[in-house]
């Protein structure tokens, strides 16, 4: 991995392309100053945990995985059901041949070699953990901790790579339908069933609905099977932090030496990027550190999970991470942390080039207080996985690249009290050629987001955003691929709090609520 390109690109690019918006947030920060009040919103309880959107805390709804309501039948029957059907109109809508599965295809699966496949990016890298993530929330919602859903998520995994296709099975989509889905599908099944504590009593429609959405394979469960599977998986009201950003690209820049022009008589055509581009951005931080009476003690008991869609390419990010195993721990009155194994699936597509990965890594979320009212909040992974990379529409390129892919991450977020707050995000793939279906090739991509946000009013704001983004990739019959984006977006933030996520658990004296 290049880190020097990584801080090059975070510290040089960022700045560069900020300055001229720094007036504009001096500005914002300052007149928030008169427009951020709201005692209401800052309540002792919202200081030192903050929930969902400012909520009450979630309310536990029968139990959970207990007697009747755990079943490992059910979730395999769910599994079994759902390759049929997805196979079945796979095979009348969209490839009979490849989708035309038989007893005979299942046996020469069973028994052959597995391959890497070149099935599309998004295929290979969203929708296969997506499926992968229907697995898995079949099982945690029929009662299932997260270890045996991940056996389950695994073994439906194989058995479509064997039955429901007459493709040979793909070492790749068993990786990332597996392991990817699992990643995926637990933060998706943790806030669905959040939703269903919420609000007090047994959900009504509306949060019955808003959970299926997140969750379709819990809302299936919860329809089908009645009151069997009504309790919900419990919470234990960790701290958390949510925030909805709604902006639109306000200027762009590309360097790129992709050419995308498909008549190859004529003078190349250079890679663009679409301005003006409507963004969408979700963000959940669940279980953050420093919660007096939460504990560590299940696989993603913390995890952070991003949703981005643009109009130019629907989905831009899909980004989770979670503590598979680890503890917290302290460092003196003003630290408060946890660190362990993480598991990760990435998906950053920015228009023109993309990269997912699937990963385990070691690291740390923490946060301090910097003074009685600065705090910083911070992740730090580093590790390794199976990913994918590649350009989008160049011309004479390789759509994608697979391989054993190491990766470093570092986040901070800096809090101002209940004013603003700045965030800065650093991230570097490298996608080698081990494990792959080529060799001879590598790709490099480095990340870096920054962003200021000024809480105006009650639980509303405002986010600009500068993110650069760079893609080397090299080959033994290829050119050398260079291509760097950069975007700048204004956009408004319905935050989920209004200390942006910090956690105090300091006496009063110190500082604390």
């Amino acid at each position: 991995m290049n880190g020097a390109r990584l801080a090059a690109l975070a510290a040089g690019g960022a700045v560069k392309a900020l300055k001229r918006y720094a007036v504009l947030a001096l500005g914002l920060m300052i007149s928030g100053t008169g427009f951020a009040e709201d005692p209401k919103l800052d309540t002792p309880s919202q200081q030192a945990a903050p929930t969902a959107f400012a909520a009450e805390k979630p309310q536990p709804v029968l139990q959970w995985g207990i007697g009747d309501g755990k079943s490992h039948l059910v979730p395999a029957l769910d599994i079994l059901g759902f390759d049929f059907l997805l196979n079945q109109f796979n095979r009348h809508f969209i490839d009979a041949k490849t989708y035309g599965s038989n007893f005979s295809s299942f046996r020469k699966n069973l028994t052959g070699k597995w391959v890497y496949d070149t099935d599309p990016f998004a295929t290979n890298q969203f929708l296969h953990p997506y499926q992968g993530a229907m697995y898995h929330d079949f099982a945690r919602s029929a009662g299932l901790d997260y270890w045996h859903s991940l056996g389950l998520t695994v073994l439906g995994s194989a058995l479509w790579e064997t039955a429901g296709e007459t493709d040979p099975p793909s070492i790749n989509d068993q990786f990332t339908t597996g392991f990817g889905g699992s990643f995926l599908g637990e933060p998706l099944f943790r806030m669905a069933s959040l939703l269903l504590e919420s609000g007090g009593g047994r959900p009504g429609f509306w949060r019955e609905l808003g959970a299926a959405a997140l969750s379709p394979s819990t809302g299936f469960n919860r329809l089908v099977y009645g009151e069997r599977f009504d309790g919900v998986f419990r919470s234990n009201n960790p701290a958390v932090y949510t925030r909805v950003q709604l902006g639109v690209n306000v200027n762009a820049s590309v360097n790129s030496n992709v050419n995308v022009n498909p008549n190859t008589d004529q003078a190349g055509v250079p890679q663009s990027y679409r301005k003006g581009e409507v963004i969408a951005d979700f963000t959940i931080a669940y279980g953050l550190p420093g919660k007096p009476d939460y504990s560590y003690t299940r696989p993603f008991d913390y995890f952070h999970f991003q949703f981005t869609a643009a109009s130019s390419n629907i989905f831009e990010n899909v980004i989770s991470r979670g503590l598979l195993y680890g503890t917290d721990y302290s460092l003196g009155d003003n630290q408060r942390g946890v660190w362990g194994l993480y598991g990760t699936y990435d998906y950053i597509a920015p228009q023109i080039f993309r990269i997912s990965t699937t990963a385990a890594s070691l690291g740390t979320t923490a946060q301090w207080w910097l003074s009685r009212t600065v705090a910083l909040q911070g992740t730090a992974l580093i590790g390794a996985g199976y990913g994918s990379a590649g350009t989008i529409h160049g011309v004479g390129q390789r759509d994608y690249h697979n391989g054993i892919s190491p990766l470093a991450l570092m986040t901070y977020r800096l809090i101002f009290a209940d004013r603003a707050a700045l965030e800065l995000e650093l991230r570097d793939y490298y996608v080698s050629d081990l494990a792959s279906g080529e060799s001879g090739g590598s790709e490099n991509i480095a990340r870096a987001v920054a962003s200021v946000t000024v809480r105006m009013y009650d639980l509303h704001g405002v986010t600009l955003k500068y993110t650069g983004s760079r893609r080397d990739a090299r080959y033994l019959n290829l050119p050398d691929t260079r291509q760097t984006v950069g975007t700048i977006s204004l956009g408004y933030t319905y935050l989920g709090q209004t200390r942006f996520g910090a956690v105090d658990w300091r006496p009063k004296g110190a500082g604390g609520p």
